[in-house]
């Protein structure tokens, strides 16, 4: 079941209207049965799993209780880690892990038999995991107190409208929401409707287009053209995004309706005018836990500059094959964690230490426009290697990049491209103006009826209506 479907406009109708006759206790139960419908309606069988790890790490809250001893607390949150990385490891990584040993142990002349399962992915897998695993490392961390409730615990974990493509909420964020009793104002009604709607146009109208554009190069062999490249890279980066943040912004458009709030993942992540920036407004909620569960786990900056730019390249690496059970997923972690290596190392050179992203400015000058735009051909790089099936295809689009002439096809595809992406260009630059992303909200009545209308008109007109899943679903 996917967001941008009928039968996903049924399920969500016939969901909000039994949602707002119950009181609260109902509701969760509600949203659990939901949840599991939601989810279920991929493939039934996974449902043990999710409920498998929501028992294990609800028991393991229970048991890291501050009183008890130190050590004792230490090996309980170990068992929920090994627990919840065994699952995600056997199910997302044994036939990459046994397929890569198998080809290193050819280079060598040895053929070991050793036998390769066919294990279907589960949707949504690393999210959950994710999720569960900061709950039992926030508990242990004395940050938010151990759940009682199976009940509640099980309706944070599968929570339907972020479950499977994120954001990946926290307990200290999104289980107090669970357990209290929720209102859902008038200022959540309208904000809800209007994330849906820009969600969906950033789905149907901006990724699915762009797919069209990007799936037929990436999809076939070698030799490319500098064209080629060029317009398979840029219309795949408008691609993952639309097709992210579109997915995100509906989630929380859902859950606002419901009464629930959940964080921002994108923060105009194209307008980053650094690596360390580009990763405080990209998948934000994936970025925060690799920092604040791996990175600062792995000593962080407390170590001297040599071992933070070792943190900052695992962190990173993790971060690509958390991506994905393939090597190019691995190279666009090391290729963006190289990136944040260098750049702090320049800023530190500079005297200038790192910095965070801030509030966006009103500024703009001629170096943030230089940066921007030497930060965005970075990023374009890093999607070609997250793109490409194979280092061989990388080879090759990375060779047809060196130059060449664009051709009339390739020019009239960049065109194409801004015809989708421009609209998607215009109001981000009104959200940067107003260093706030809801903007829209702001407007005059007119001007938002008449925003609206052109995400419904689009939609009707240029929107891919073939229900196609989200890129995330397969992470």
């Amino acid at each position: 079941m996917v967001f941008n479907s009928l039968l996903f406009g049924v399920f969500f109708a016939i969901f909000l209207l039994l949602y707002h006759r119950f009181p609260h206790r109902w509701q969760n139960h509600l949203i659990l049965v939901a949840s599991y419908v939601f989810y279920g309606a991929w493939d039934w069988r996974f449902l043990s799993l999710i409920w498998i790890s929501t028992v294990v790490d609800w028991w393991v809250g229970l048991h890291l209780d501050p009183a008890k001893p130190q050590a004792y607390r230490r090996r309980t949150l170990l068992l929920s880690c090994i627990f919840n990385l065994g699952f995600l490891g056997f199910f997302k990584y044994y036939g990459f892990f046994v397929s890569s040993f198998i080809d290193l142990a050819a280079v060598f002349g040895w053929h070991p038999d050793i036998r390769v399962l066919q294990i279907v992915l589960p949707i949504g897998i690393s999210f959950y995991t994710f999720q569960s695993m900061s709950y039992t490392i926030e508990v242990y961390r004395n940050h938010i107190g151990p759940c009682r409730s199976l009940l509640d615990y099980a309706t944070f974990v599968a929570f339907w409208p972020h479950m499977v493509a994120g954001p990946i909420m926290r307990g200290t964020t999104l289980l107090p929401q669970v357990q209290q009793p929720r209102t859902v104002t008038r200022q959540q009604l309208h904000d809800g409707l209007r994330l849906i709607l820009w969600g969906l146009y950033k789905k149907m109208v901006i990724a699915d287009n762009m797919a069209l554009i990007a799936d037929p190069i990436f999809a076939r062999p070698a030799p490319y053209t500098f064209g080629e490249v060029t317009v398979g890279v840029l219309a795949f980066a408008f691609q993952i995004y639309g097709d992210f943040s579109g997915y995100s912004d509906i989630a929380r458009g859902c859950s606002k309706l419901m009464g629930f709030e959940l964080i921002v993942n994108f923060n105009l992540p194209y307008l980053a005018t650094s690596p360390q920036d580009f990763w405080r407004r990209w998948h934000i909620s994936l970025s925060s836990w690799l920092r604040d569960y791996l990175y600062v786990s792995l000593g962080g900056n407390r170590f001297g500059r040599a071992r933070t730019y070792v943190n900052l390249e695992l962190t990173m690496l993790l971060g690509g094959l958390w991506h994905g059970a393939s090597w190019t997923f691995v190279a666009w972690g090391a290729y963006h964690g190289t990136l944040l290596a260098v750049h702090r190392a320049i800023e530190e050179w500079r005297g200038k230490g790192p910095r965070d992203a801030g509030p966006a400015r009103r500024e703009f000058t001629f170096g943030w426009f230089a940066s921007v735009a030497f930060m965005f051909v970075l990023t374009l790089y890093g999607w070609l290697l997250f793109r490409c099936h194979t280092f061989d295809q990388i080879a090759a689009m990375t060779r047809a990049l060196v130059g060449g002439p664009l051709g009339a096809e390739s020019f009239a595809r960049l065109g194409t491209i801004a015809f989708y992406c421009v609209p998607l260009v215009v109001v981000q630059w009104f959200q940067r103006t107003a260093g706030d992303l809801d903007v829209f909200g702001r407007w005059p009545v007119w001007v938002q009826a008449a925003f609206y209308l052109f995400c419904l008109y689009s939609i009707l007109l240029f929107g891919v209506f073939r229900g196609a899943a989200f890129i995330y679903f397969q992470f």
